[in-house]
């Protein structure tokens, strides 16, 4: 079994699996930084280069390879929910996790985070910081639909977090017992 972080960029999914994948004893894998050493660019620039059709397509290929394996936590891209194809990938081999956070906690974190502007291409034209409350409206019926169960991030330590989940991971696979 695997376990796939899926939320919105800067909810903690990739904070959060390293350290998750340690007290699970699990290898923890960052699904973008697999597809950006494969391709030997940053997502900013095969979207620029390529398009977005490009990209999703590559973020597919490589959610498929990587869901080949087992005991992994997978910091996922926080579009890979747009594609049921890639829910059901993650679904047929794994746990999914919706890591939560609000709009100024997302805006913080991006605004003090340097990959921002170097790997994550803003989905709109409004720029990164701006489409954050439209894009997370747009996409919570996707991570909802996804998900196995969700955990809000704001205000938590990692450590916090990393605890509800392998507490309702217990409880879950308590029930399927």
């Amino acid at each position: 079994m695997n376990i796939f972080l899926i939320g919105y960029r800067c909810t903690g999914k990739t904070s959060v699996g390293i350290v998750l994948s340690k007290k699970l004893g699990f290898t923890f894998v960052d699904a973008d930084e697999r597809l950006m050493r494969k391709e030997g660019k940053t997502i900013a620039v095969m979207v620029a280069e390529r398009g977005w059709d490009y990209f999703r397509l590559r973020e597919k290929e490589t959610l498929k390879s990587i869901g080949a394996l087992d005991g992994q936590v997978i910091a996922t891209g926080g579009g890979v929910i747009l594609d049921p194809g890639n829910v059901a990938t993650m679904k047929s081999c794994g746990r999914l996790i919706w890591l939560r956070a609000g709009p100024e906690t997302i805006r913080e974190r991006m605004l003090k985070d340097d990959l921002t502007d170097r790997q994550r291409p803003a989905l709109t034209t409004r720029g990164a910081v701006n489409e954050i409350a439209s894009t997370l409206k747009d996409r919570t019926a996707y991570y909802q639909a996804a998900m196995d169960f969700w955990v809000d991030t704001d205000g938590l330590s990692i450590e916090d977090i990393c605890g509800m989940i392998v507490k309702r991971l217990k409880e879950i696979d308590a029930g399927d017992e």
